[in-house]
């Protein structure tokens, strides 16, 4: 079902010493809560649409499928899906991934890891990531404008993350948007998922926002070999980044490209 991502409402605005009303478009936030065979996951805030991907991501991101296969995902309620709204989707497996441990609280669109107990859990199961060759920067320094196109969303609301896959020759293979920039890239390593493309090797992945841990995390899990930010990373995205053998380039705004992992590249 088409869920609306948007929403008008009249605001008032004052320009040039000049007041007026006129109608604004406002991205919808509304919480999903994701289940896995049948067990509650998390609650996150999110922009609706490609809910499944969200989910199939977020699950596998998280590493709670535990290598078991996504058989179906589906909304999911008591009663009929309409009367949660849509906003429940469970991940099926057949029962073959672990009982998960429901985190604590609630997700919310800015930090996906509310609540999370250890994130050092989150990298242990993870092995260093094959070396592949370096994406040019010429390419890096590109990707702002080239998934700028895909971002129909934020250029009706500006208030939306983008996240992009994209090839080392710069060709953009996904596309995905949301009020959260972990969501935004969940949807992405989902879609991936469930196409059968994942570990997404000598593949980048770009994102609007800052580099946190966790978006490096998820880039590191989906086998990303390359991260790049418009915005700063966090001193502990540069390390767990430099952990996974992951190149992180963050204020690509331009001509400009700060590359912070490995500590150093050539050019």
């Amino acid at each position: 079902m088409a869920r609306s991502r948007s929403e008008s409402l009249l605001v008032t605005v004052f320009e040039d010493g000049a007041r007026r009303r006129r109608p604004d478009e406002l991205v919808v936030e509304e919480p999903m809560t994701i289940q896995l065979d049948g067990n509650i996951v998390s609650t996150t805030m999110r922009t609706p649409g490609n809910d499944y991907e969200l989910a199939a991501g977020f699950c596998f991101s998280d590493g709670l499928l535990g290598g078991a296969r996504v058989k179906g995902v589906r909304y999911c309620a008591d009663g009929a899906a309409s009367e949660s709204q849509f906003n429940v989707v469970t991940v099926e497996t057949g029962g073959k991934a672990p009982v998960p441990t429901p985190r604590l609280g609630t997700t919310t669109s800015s930090c996906g890891l509310c609540g999370n107990d250890s994130i050092e859990a989150l990298c242990d199961r993870l092995d260093v990531l094959t070396e592949t060759p370096p994406i040019a920067i010429e390419v890096l320094a590109a990707m702002p404008d080239a998934v700028l196109s895909g971002q129909g969303l934020f250029s009706t609301t500006g208030a939306v993350h983008a996240a992009a896959a994209f090839t080392p020759a710069g060709e953009v293979l996904t596309t995905r948007e949301d009020v959260g920039r972990h969501n935004a890239v969940d949807k992405v390593v989902g879609r991936m998922l469930l196409d059968g493309q994942l570990p997404a090797t000598g593949l980048g992945l770009f994102v609007s926002g800052r580099a946190s841990f966790e978006l490096v995390q998820k880039a590191w899990a989906a086998g990303f070999g390359t991260l790049v930010a418009v915005s700063a990373p966090t001193a502990l995205a540069v390390q767990t980044a430099r952990r996974a053998g992951l190149t992180l380039a963050g204020f690509v705004r331009g001509n400009r490209v700060n590359v912070y992992a490995p500590e150093r590249m050539q050019p």
